[in-house]
């Protein structure tokens, strides 16, 4: 079943600004929710929708579904704070704001939902973040009325990612990097290949009810990726695993620190669980998942719009 009108929440972030340009090039008609319009402002020149919306509120939301052929939800987020099962952020994005979608989606006659979650969410996760992730999965598949999707990626990279970006810059910074769970394993996935696997599934019926995990063509320990980061730039940090007592202290002291912790006790937790793939990609989504070796370098090496328009000329084998 074609679907032409798509409803992006989370269309102004990393994976979703991807998203939406992968959306308006094959001609779909898009519009996204944000609290405030200056969030994607990147986005203003492309003909899309932009709504001020509180996705948390029902009313609004419902309204912002309301005439859409599909909805896509990417709300995420890595940090809250403590409880059981898990903190309040953690409820509210992963579990509340899902519940929300599928009731507007079936007030409004929206009858296609797609849903980015991540490996290894379960309701008896490790952490907080994973348990939430299973929640919010459970809710989706709950509904009878919605044909609906679920996507889970290992961590995504791409440029302004919080991810190699963040270890290229503490190489740039510090001459020591302390590494927790330096041996958890990933398997890192272009933001490109994440916003084509959705494109791709969107108008496929088969997709119904499918749960597909995305990961890149190659797995790596956590301490292996930031040593690549410091080939890349050209400045290697001395890297000492901590063990978990001290990883946890560690993490404790940046989440009691001002602002968006680096690491937090949870982010631990999550690791306890390899983030790879526990069977190959599948076929119908169509894509052959660039490596971090072709893509990160452009983008490593520089911080200009030309250098990270080469990562996506890079991505396209151009």
């Amino acid at each position: 079943m074609r679907h032409q009108t798509i409803a992006v929440i989370g269309g102004s972030g990393f994976i979703g600004s991807h998203l939406v340009n992968a959306l308006v090039e094959i001609g779909k008609t898009v519009r996204i929710a944000t609290r405030r319009r200056y969030n994607a402002r990147h986005l203003t020149l492309l003909p899309i929708d932009v709504v001020e919306t509180d996705v948390f509120d029902p009313i609004q939301l419902a309204r912002f579904v309301e005439g859409a052929d599909a909805v896509v939800n990417l709300v995420g987020v890595l940090h809250g704070r403590r409880g059981d099962p898990y903190g309040p952020e953690f409820a509210k994005a992963h579990v509340e704001l899902p519940t929300r979608i599928v009731s507007a989606c079936e007030g409004k006659s929206v009858h296609r939902l797609i849903h980015v979650s991540a490996i290894g969410a379960d309701p008896r996760g490790p952490s907080m973040y994973l348990r939430s992730k299973g929640d919010g999965e459970r809710a989706i598949h709950a509904s009878s009325m919605l044909a609906s999707t679920i996507f889970r990626p290992s961590v995504v990279f791409g440029p302004e990612d919080q991810f190699l970006n963040k270890f290229a810059f503490l190489q740039r910074m510090f001459p020591v990097i302390p590494l927790a769970k330096a041996g958890a394993r990933f398997q890192p996935i272009f933001v490109g290949d994440v916003a084509k696997a959705i494109v791709n599934v969107l108008d496929l019926d088969a997709s119904t009810g499918r749960t597909y995990e995305l990961g890149g063509p190659s797995v790596y320990t956590l301490e292996a990726l930031v040593e690549y980061c410091g080939d890349v730039i050209g400045k290697h940090a001395r890297i000492v695993r901590l063990p978990d007592s001290l990883a946890r202290l560690q993490a404790l002291s940046f989440e009691l620190a001002p602002g968006e912790p680096v690491l937090s006790r949870d982010n631990l937790d999550s690791m306890k669980i390899d983030a790879v793939l526990s069977a190959p990609l599948a076929p119908e989504l169509d894509i052959e998942p660039a490596s971090i070796e072709t893509i990160a370098p452009v983008y490593l090496t520089g911080s200009s719009f030309r250098s990270r328009f080469n990562a996506f000329r890079a991505s396209a084998g151009r």
